[in-house]
């Protein structure tokens, strides 16, 4: 896992370094639903999970190219298990590089699709034993989102996807 996020954190920095300073970099927030950690067994095997509450993002977009926009982001979402005094706890940490392509552009709207590959991070915490994690494939794919300019610098969007980001994503998008 070390060496995961080790080659991320080499690759976003490589793209901070070629990125034109004339180039537009953003910064978002959103919200998911239905995760692909409640779709998948990201949770070691644990019987009686509870679906997700969702998953909140945050995440850097740099323009490389007119058309494409790649950069890290941070998932977070949490569950329980079913019942009484041995409830248990699942935390969920996902960190993605995403590429995104923008399909079509005018000077309000922005259609495109959006690709992310990372790493899931399970912090599991059964009652009444030591926590533990647990390291998961991440992936996000969402084929159609649609961003609107509401101001000079302030876009919000939505997406339709599978991934550790939501299968239904919004939220907004800052440039700076």
């Amino acid at each position: 896992m070390k060496k995961i996020l080790g080659l991320m954190a080499v690759a976003v920095i490589s793209m901070a370094g070629t990125v034109n300073t004339h180039a537009e970099t953003s910064i978002y927030a959103s919200y998911g639903g239905y995760t692909q950690m409640d779709a998948c067994d990201n949770h070691d095997g644990w019987s009686g999970v509870n679906t997700a509450w969702g998953a909140v993002n945050a995440g850097v977009d740099f323009r490389v190219a007119p058309k494409f926009r790649i950069g890290p982001s941070y998932t977070f979402s949490s569950t329980s298990t079913k019942g009484g005094k041995d409830a248990s706890h699942i935390a969920y940490h996902s960190i993605l590089l995403n590429v995104k392509y923008d399909y079509y552009k005018n000077r309000i709207v922005t259609v495109y699709a959006h690709g992310g590959i990372g790493v899931v991070i399970s912090h599991l915490q059964p009652k009444g034993f030591d926590s533990y994690n647990k390291a998961y494939f991440a992936g996000q794919i969402s084929p159609v989102g649609a961003e609107v300019g509401i101001s000079n610098g302030f876009k919000m969007f939505g997406e339709l996807g599978f991934g550790s980001q939501g299968l239904v994503q919004v939220g907004f998008r800052l440039n700076l």
